[in-house]
């Protein structure tokens, strides 16, 4: 029976990749893992796995009587729809331990690094299996990607070295001009609807019974979006509906290392005290703020008492 491989909801570069490379792995070791996606690759995962000549995988959402592993999450707000009737065989991640629980002991390997595919180089190692490299090429873009080149604070020392393994076996020679055209194709904005650039990378979060939405655009310049700005606060309140008590969205710029984070919420004052920002319209920019892994989630966390 084959093993599916689900990445996370609105999956990422890391994601993407990590379900296939993860999957490569256990079929070097005679398995039968199928890499899948639970959503529309997004422009910067469709042009890395172009660039490495891999097709988008199969299209999954649905776990219900299958066998299954997770790359890239933990929670269930993240995983496939009734995976309470699948079975979990493994997990690989590099977040915070989410809620989910299985019946049996799994394979469970997670790790404080900037990326997913880090956590894999380190398993290949480990079982001794040389990584192809059209998979190195598209582990490597998963680092580049999760740690904005280095520049995320999730980086470590781990995720450089791994970089550096993999573009030698990758053939990839400028990891620097690699980046750049992937952060020009994440960061294309032009002609996509509302809905679609908010959910181009988000997640939803329970902030102690309160559900919370953080999306993340990362651009070039702020001026991508300058002319969207009432279209995408749009389509946070319908995001928001009823059911969520506050959604927001960073717009992070690359260059200038920082996040202009928008806000729609129930309590406004639990977002500005969770950051020490007033709000200035909708948003407040928040200088150095980088990662929601590290620098959002944790400090809304805090401030909603979790």
């Amino acid at each position: 029976m084959s093993v599916y491989v689900f990445g996370h909801k609105s999956p990422d570069t890391d994601s993407v990749a990590a379900a296939i490379s993860y999957s490569a792995l256990m079929k070097a070791k005679g398995e039968d893992f199928v890499p899948v996606i639970q959503g529309k690759a997004n422009p910067e995962t469709a042009m890395v796995l172009s660039r490495f000549g891999f097709a988008v995988p199969e299209m999954m959402t649905d776990a219900a009587g299958k066998k299954i592993a997770l790359v890239d999450h933990s929670d269930l707000a993240q995983a496939p729809d009734n995976i309470a009737s699948a079975e979990v065989v493994a997990v690989v991640d590099h977040h915070k331990i989410g809620d989910l629980t299985t019946n049996s002991p799994i394979f469970f390997c997670n790790m404080p690094v900037g990326c997913s595919c880090t956590v894999l180089k380190t398993l290949y190692d480990m079982e001794g299996v040389a990584v192809d490299a059209k998979v190195a090429g598209l582990m490597m873009a998963a680092i580049l990607s999760d740690t904005v080149n280095f520049k995320s604070p999730t980086c470590t020392d781990a995720d450089k070295k791994a970089v550096k393994a993999l573009s030698a076996i990758a053939g990839v020679t400028n990891t620097d001009e690699l980046f750049m055209e992937m952060l020009k194709a994440k960061s294309a904005v032009a002609g996509v609807p509302p809905m679609e650039l908010l959910h181009r990378d988000y997640k939803d979060f329970d902030m102690k019974g309160k559900k919370v939405g953080v999306g993340q655009l990362e651009l070039a310049t702020l001026d991508q979006v300058a002319s969207m700005r009432d279209a995408l606060y749009a389509a946070m309140k319908e995001q928001k509906g009823s059911e969520r008590h506050s959604v927001l969205l960073m717009l992070t710029d690359v260059v200038k290392e920082g996040t202009d984070l928008m806000v729609l919420s129930d309590e406004p004052a639990i977002i500005e005290g969770a950051f020490g920002k007033k709000l200035s319209g909708n948003s407040m920019w928040i200088d150095g703020m980088m990662s929601r892994k590290k620098q959002t989630i944790p400090n809304l966390q805090k401030a909603f008492g979790c």
